[in-house]
């Protein structure tokens, strides 16, 4: 008979001494507290495991009087099987779901739903009741369970790959923005992201709420849909050709362009040679003459022409030199030293003596 309950196990009245049945023999299953499934003065059936005749203690056990359920789990529950479950308890980070009598498994938070965002499990479920899963994994030796609620139901993703491939073009509204990008709703529950550096082929786009707000229509093409991870990927910029495709041929190396200063920097200065494209002129490619910074010949806005030297279109960079088109500045005279100006005063002398013979034979004079 139950003499005492605590959290800890039962003390159970054998007749002039005191069992314990231990929390961890009551069942092959978790009990949180005894006192929720007995009661005192109730009489149960247990075995006895050990007996310490020093101290006098008798340790019980009433799981060992049944099959232990963990030696057949695995054939009893194989992997992709659905079963039927009892909610027993709902936490932060899932539900423990009943199988049978011993035996509970754990549905994770994210094997709940498709789509569906939920803050905590007990906003859908309630305890006690019967739910289908799927099993997805059975370890014996640690006694875990890994159940899927949203198994039982077609995945949304699969279809969602097969009615958008990619390239398609997409209408949705923005539901929601942050720093990385925009989202956008395609299907009920699934969104598509449109990441920041998928807006503009040209722009820089520092904050994707330059360009957005909530409630917008926007139009994109579909880049991705990934079924595992769960992602739906588009893009606005790929609506239009890439204009850096272009470019290599229309300013090729040698040409000369012109632009507007955007921006000052330590290693150079940056010109807008057409909506939204930039070269960049590096320090060094500025002026013949030298120049600390860039900012003591130039300002923001100023108009100004440049040598293309080089583009690579993959990392939109091109490289611009204004100093090219400057003259090239006058080469100094060097001043003749001592020695110079005596030889080249023997050179004339030389050369006019040779002068003098060669007319001299040509010419030969009377007398002579």
């Amino acid at each position: 008979m139950i003499k005492n309950i605590t959290d800890y196990g039962i003390f159970i009245d054998l007749g002039g001494i005191d069992g314990l049945l231990h929390v961890t023999d009551i069942s092959w299953g978790r009990i949180a507290k005894p006192a929720e499934n007995f009661h005192k003065g109730e009489k149960i059936k247990t075995k006895v495991l050990s007996f310490d005749t020093e101290k006098e203690r008798v340790s019980l056990g009433l799981k060992q009087l049944m099959d232990n359920p963990w030696e057949k789990i695995i054939e009893k529950y194989p992997v992709g099987s659905i079963v039927e479950g009892k909610v027993v308890n709902l936490t932060d980070y899932g539900v423990f779901v009943e199988l049978e009598p011993g035996v509970e498994g754990l549905v994770h938070i994210s094997e709940m739903y498709w789509t569906r965002e939920i803050k905590h499990p007990s906003k859908v479920l309630n305890i006690d009741e019967t739910i289908k899963v799927m099993v997805l994994e059975v370890n014996p030796e640690t006694k875990r369970v890994s159940l899927s609620l949203k198994q039982t139901t077609p995945n949304p993703w699969e279809k969602l790959k097969e009615k958008y491939p990619v390239g398609t073009v997409v209408k949705g509204v923005v539901r929601n923005i942050t720093n990385f990008g925009v989202f956008v709703g395609i299907e009920e529950k699934i969104d598509g992201l449109i990441h920041v550096s998928d807006i503009s082929w040209k722009h820089r786009v520092t904050h994707p709420s330059e360009y957005f707000k909530k409630g917008q229509e926007v139009e994109a093409v579909v880049l991705n849909v990934d079924v595992e991870n769960e992602k739906f990927s588009l893009g606005i910029k790929q609506i239009e050709k890439n204009p850096w495709d272009d470019l290599s041929q229309k300013y090729a190396p040698g040409s000369v362009v012109t632009g507007k200063i955007t921006n000052f920097t330590d290693f150079g200065i940056f010109m807008e040679i057409e909506e939204g494209i930039e070269g960049l002129v590096h320090i060094s490619e500025i002026s013949q003459k030298r120049v600390k910074t860039s900012s003591e010949l130039y300002s923001i806005g100023d108009t100004v022409s440049a040598v293309v030297k080089s583009i690579d279109p993959k990392s939109k960079k091109i490289r611009l030199s204004i100093k090219e088109l400057e003259a090239p500045a006058p080469t100094p005279t060097p001043t003749p030293t001592s020695n110079q100006y005596i030889n080249n005063t023997e050179n004339i002398g030389s050369n006019l003596s040779q002068a003098l013979a060669e007319v001299k034979i040509n010419n030969p004079q009377k007398g002579e």
